[in-house]
């Protein structure tokens, strides 16, 4: 990538395939963006950029390869697949250009919660995964990346699996497909309470039906969404 292609990259502004950062200072944040494009369709992260688009480069530009790249080892599972690039934007400072591509067969975590993963450690030889730490999942949306729900990790995982599905159109699906088409979306907590169902049964009916292709998820920070697909 020359220099005149990333001023045309960074003018789009962030999206769901872009992401700025001016900085690695809080790499363990930054592996969550690089998660959410590999679990979403791909995109690139670009390190050097601030938030305003202005393209103000790292003058320390290995430093910063470094501490991500350790990172992305030791806190992303599975491994990511990614390539990076430099942008030379004066004769001292460069532009990272992470370029993340999509999974296609796996979902991916971020080990731990950022704030306790944060110390030295990641600058030490070994690579290994915290695997006794809990894990999260991230997802891209417009210009986020948010913690994919419990039903989404799921679509997630099934829907890589290239399977046929069928389901049994009944009375909770009837029900369903009437509030669908009277309030445009459904959430499972929604759905539960109206065909009178667990919210786990509501949870694992949604489910089927977007790996069906009859509904299709809105993924949301605080309450996913269910419309017809």
């Amino acid at each position: 990538m020359d220099y005149k292609t990333l001023k045309e990259l960074v003018r789009q502004g962030e999206g769901k395939h872009l992401e700025f950062k001016l900085k690695t200072n809080h790499p363990e944040k930054i592996v969550r963006e690089i998660v959410a494009f590999a679990n979403t369709d791909g995109g690139k992260l670009l390190i050097g950029i601030g938030d305003d688009r202005s393209i103000k480069g790292l003058k320390y530009a290995d430093e910063d390869e470094y501490i991500l790249i350790k990172a992305i080892e030791k806190y992303c599972s599975p491994d990511i697949d990614y390539a990076i690039e430099r942008v030379h934007i004066g004769d001292e400072y460069e532009v990272l250009v992470f370029t993340i591509r999509p999974s296609k067969d796996k979902t991916h975590y971020v080990w731990q919660e950022p704030e306790t993963i944060l110390s030295a450690s990641i600058y030490s030889t070994p690579t290994s995964k915290i695997q006794t730490a809990p894990k999260r999942t991230y997802i891209r949306v417009a210009d986020k990346s948010i913690q994919a729900s419990k039903e989404m990790r799921e679509i997630l995982r099934r829907g890589r699996q290239h399977r046929d599905v069928q389901f049994i159109y009944g009375e909770k699906e009837q029900k369903l497909v009437q509030y669908l088409g009277e309030n445009g979306n459904v959430t499972v907590d929604s759905f539960a309470m109206i065909a009178n169902i667990s919210r786990k049964m509501a949870s694992k009916t949604l489910i089927l039906l977007v790996l069906a292709n009859v509904l299709r998820v809105q993924p949301d920070e605080i309450t996913d969404k269910f419309v017809m697909a």
